[in-house]
């Protein structure tokens, strides 16, 4: 079991209040992310993803308000403390054969970590030893209150 499905296991399930928390909790997650890590976000649109990587990032070293979502150019790089970080958004990919022409397996196979909103899309192509975290909205205390809740998903 890597270091960070470990951490992820001892750490969640968890529910955010507010983006500042969710970054947080990447943040503590962050520090036990490996080379040769994959971490897959799935959630809706405004769920935290994003916010989740920043704190991932920033654990690595990274200003997290260099970090975000590479929605048209599928993938950002980042240099980390622990080597290159791979962020990935798979919402605009319509067929994993995009995948094919971007090398995806330089980054999914090389000596990076990937981190990779909307995995849905390439689920076909995602290893068995990637991390799977979801990221839902669930209804607060309070009215009005929005949170999301991170879970560690099984394969």
């Amino acid at each position: 079991m890597s270091a960070f499905r470990a951490a992820a296991a001892n750490l969640l399930p968890l529910d955010s209040s507010s983006p500042e928390a969710t970054m947080a909790l990447g943040g503590r997650l962050g520090a036990y992310l490996q080379p040769g890590d994959l971490v897959a976000l799935y959630g809706d649109l405004g769920a935290g993803k994003t916010h989740l990587v920043k704190g991932l990032c920033a654990a690595q070293g990274v200003d997290p308000a260099a970090v975000n979502s590479p929605t048209f150019t599928l993938v950002n790089e980042y240099d980390g403390t622990a080597g290159p970080l791979y962020h990935f958004d798979a919402y605009r990919i319509d067929r994993v054969e995009q995948l094919y022409d971007l090398g995806y397996e330089d980054y999914f196979f090389g000596g990076g970590v990937c981190l990779i909103e909307w995995p849905a899309r390439i689920e076909a192509v995602l290893p068995p030893e990637t991390v799977r975290l979801r990221l839902t909205h669930v209804q607060g205390e309070d009215i009005g209150e929005t949170r999301r809740r991170i879970t560690l998903e099984e394969a």
